[in-house]
């Protein structure tokens, strides 16, 4: 296999993988290519509402639990004097408010911030039926007990299994003229329909459970949660809508209770009451993956930048944009011809100037090299060796720059202030290097390398400031991966530079 192929191979492997993971990122977990696209989050609230009479009051709520498709960003309470907690019951998640000698009329709020994953949503079927209660008819009082009995036996011989049992049970309670035994049932029961009918369906050996959500949209206020019903015929569940009946659940449902128990129970007080809010809000995607939970949804983020303390990942912000100068860096000297002082010195010069801005930068730098050779032109006079000249023209930058900081702070300029981020030890290799460049090519080389230096600082320095390159060196380092193939192809490359082109164009005319 000869090396050219090598080479071809290689950089193709390293284009596909970066692509892929970045179509992978795009397509499947939603993360924008783009910068400052957004995505709707929405909060949702619950207001407690009840009267107190002087008593201990203890408030107990159902919270919502992990759910396929939606993911809980964050959650938020305000009970002014009321002690605040968690538990874990057997119908599931509470949060229990409390205190003493409660008077008069009073509000407890309850908030989390809830986000629709993107992707297609697969609804994930529970992995064990949980274990109900075993009720009959003979819980049921002598009146209705024969009313029940009799609306069930008509449901069956006009079903054919579980599901449609169902559907037919549900259908008989909506009818516009409803059957005079569901008329006795919902008048005499003293329960829901939702009640009544998950009751029903228990009776007849039915695993069910009952389910109370609300659909994501825009602002909403004063809403109820709308109950609905799941079946399980032993080998799927199906749910249910006590208006439409069998429904396929929409992605936006967001279930808030899950199970039996009472959504809210109130001991202590009277009038007690629950409503719920929504408002939908759009954020960065950013926001979305600082979030640990949603991080952990993918394994592929769960193994990236987005889990480190946010100082490394402000770190790394910048490092990840060194790879980009690098390039410029390779293009303009290999295709381009400019000559630098220095390979990669452009790069950290360019990520100085992120810092100092772009003409404040240039000035500082011009200023800081122009009066090291000054400087060093003296000390070469006094035939020191390499490593302690060099240390002496790092020692003498040092000072420059303090003096400039010092001067422009008297002064009331700002921008020169920033002037530390210069890389000192370049700075002083920089010096070094065009002074024995002096010494050997005369000031006209000089010249050429420090302005051909300056520019491709320039042009690394506008790459690397672009929005759009740090959002994706950021939030997709695996285009390093492409980078560092495009870097390799360029590596083979031993045609004419642009430089040459311009050099030699007599001879081509």
């Amino acid at each position: 296999m000869s090396r050219k192929f090598q080479v071809l191979l290689i950089a193709l492997s390293l284009a596909f993988t970066g692509l892929f993971i970045v179509w992978y990122k795009v397509g499947v977990l939603g993360i924008p290519f783009l910068p400052h696209e957004k995505r709707s989050v929405y909060k949702v609230g619950a207001e407690i509402s009840f009267e107190g009479r002087n008593k201990p009051v203890l408030v107990s709520m159902a919270l919502p639990e992990p759910q396929e498709g939606i993911q809980i960003l964050s959650e938020d309470m305000a009970s002014s004097g009321f002690g605040y907690a968690e538990a874990q019951t057997e119908t599931g998640k509470r949060a229990e408010w409390s205190k003493r000698n409660v008077v008069g009329p009073q509000k407890l709020y309850y908030s989390i911030e809830v986000f629709i994953e993107p992707g297609d949503y697969i609804p994930k079927l529970p992995e064990v039926p949980y274990e109900q209660k075993t009720e009959t008819l003979s819980d049921l009082p002598d009146t209705l007990r024969n009313t029940a009995k009799i609306l069930l036996d008509d449901v069956r011989s006009r079903s054919a299994d579980t599901h449609s049992f169902a559907a037919q049970l549900i259908n008989d309670f909506n009818a516009k003229e409803p059957s005079q035994a569901v008329k006795i049932l919902l008048a005499e029961s003293g329960e829901s329909k939702l009640e009544i009918i998950s009751r029903l369906l228990r009776y007849r050996k039915i695993l069910v459970r009952n389910i109370h959500g609300l659909y994501l949209e825009s602002e909403r206020r004063n809403i109820a949660l709308t109950p609905m019903l799941e079946v399980y015929d032993g080998e799927k569940w199906q749910l249910y809508d006590l208006e439409k009946g069998k429904i396929t659940r929409d992605r936006n449902f967001f279930i808030w209770q899950h199970g039996g128990g009472s959504l809210i129970d109130v001991t202590g007080a009277t009038n007690s009451n629950i409503r719920f809010s929504l408002n939908e809000r759009l954020v960065p995607v950013e926001y979305l993956l600082e979030k640990k939970e949603l991080v952990k949804k993918a394994a592929i983020l769960d193994f990236s930048l987005f889990t480190l303390p946010v100082s490394e990942q402000n770190a790394y912000r910048h490092i990840l944009l060194v790879p980009f100068g690098a390039l410029v860096v390779v293009l303009l000297r290999i295709i381009g011809g400019l000559r630098t002082s220095g390979t990669f010195m452009p790069v950290l010069i360019a990520l100085a100037f992120m810092e100092t801005t772009l003409f404040a930068g240039l000035i500082m730098f011009i200023l800081i090299v122009g009066m090291g050779l000054i400087i060093r032109s003296y000390l070469s006079s006094l035939n020191l060796l390499l490593v302690a000249r060099i240390s002496a023209v790092m020692i003498v930058v040092i000072l420059i720059m303090s003096f400039m900081s010092i001067l422009s702070f008297k002064l009331g300029i700002k921008e020169v202030l920033t002037v530390t981020f210069f890389p000192m030890i370049i700075l002083a290799w920089t010096i070094e290097r065009m002074s024995i460049l002096w010494e050997e090519e005369g000031p006209r080389e000089v010249l050429i390398q420090g302005s051909g230096s300056l520019i491709v600082a320039v042009c690394a320095y506008f790459v690397m400031s672009d929005a759009l390159v740090s959002h994706m060196a950021f939030n997709f380092p695996e285009l390093l991966l492409v980078v560092l193939a495009f870097i390799i192809m360029l590596g083979r490359y031993s045609g004419y530079r642009i430089s040459e082109l311009i050099r030699f164009r007599s001879m081509v005319n």
